[in-house]
């Protein structure tokens, strides 16, 4: 398979240069869904808000912690800090909001860093089997703004065998610890993005989230919440770090 070059749109920063640049904090962190309100208000549910709000919190609020999960065979450290990584995989768009707030209090974390990968629309990930030659596509850093929020634009992902539809997750302030997660999708919306191309073409059996062994340690927790968005989807969802 030809290799593909990264945008360079804007300069690019190495994820260790950006950890240098961040500074360090030590943390333990673990993923949490965060209930969200007008400021002086009573925040909702995080279940609650969750469903219909935006990824951060704008006032105080309960978080839910989630465990944290497996990082997987496919993870290739060092990537470039940069929004769009898609490098022109074929598939239905899908731009992330990942919130990332403190866990005791739901407020905003500025400067953290959330580094993602995930299969393209035919199961396969950079730098592995027949994508061997290209390491970046799917793969990207993001540090949050002065609001918390981290966005990427990228495509929905495919599957491989025995693996329900997800997208990896890393998110870490400093050099501190990391929270380790897996982020996956609603059955009815990837059925849906699935019957079509170029995902109809993967032959097999999709494996559904109630048979991945993964899914099933974290739970209606790390579902990203999607809503439609021009062609297609926006997936938010927050993740809380807790000070050691």
């Amino acid at each position: 398979m030809a290799d593909h070059t990264r945008p360079r749109a804007v300069p690019l920063m190495s994820r260790r240069d950006a950890i240098a640049w961040l500074g360090t904090a030590g943390l333990a962190i673990l993923g949490a869904g965060c209930g969200s309100g007008a400021p002086g208000t009573a925040a909702p549910s995080a279940r609650t808000s969750r469903a219909a709000g935006s990824p951060l919190p704008q006032g105080a609020a309960a978080c839910v912690l989630t465990p944290e999960l497996t990082e997987g065979p496919y993870y290739i450290p060092g990537e470039a800090v940069r929004g769009d990584i898609t490098e022109g995989r074929p598939g239905v768009p899908l731009r992330l909001e990942i919130g990332v707030v403190e866990a005791e209090n739901c407020t905003p974390v500025p400067g953290a860093m959330v580094e993602v990968w995930h299969a393209d629309a035919g199961g396969a990930y950079s730098g592995f089997g027949a994508a061997s030659s290209n390491r970046t596509f799917l793969r990207g850093v993001q540090v949050t703004s002065a609001g918390g929020v981290s966005r990427f634009t990228t495509i929905y992902p495919g599957w491989y065998q025995g693996r329900a539809v997800h997208i990896h997750l890393k998110v870490r302030r400093g050099e501190g610890a990391v929270h380790t997660g897996q982020l996956f999708f609603e059955e009815r919306i990837t059925d849906a993005v699935h019957g079509k191309p170029p995902y109809s073409g993967h032959a097999g059996r999709r494996t559904a989230n109630t048979e991945d062994s993964i899914f099933a340690d974290g739970g209606p927790e790390s579902l990203l919440r999607l809503s439609p968005d021009g062609n297609g989807y926006l997936g938010g969802i927050t993740i809380g770090l807790r000070s050691a």
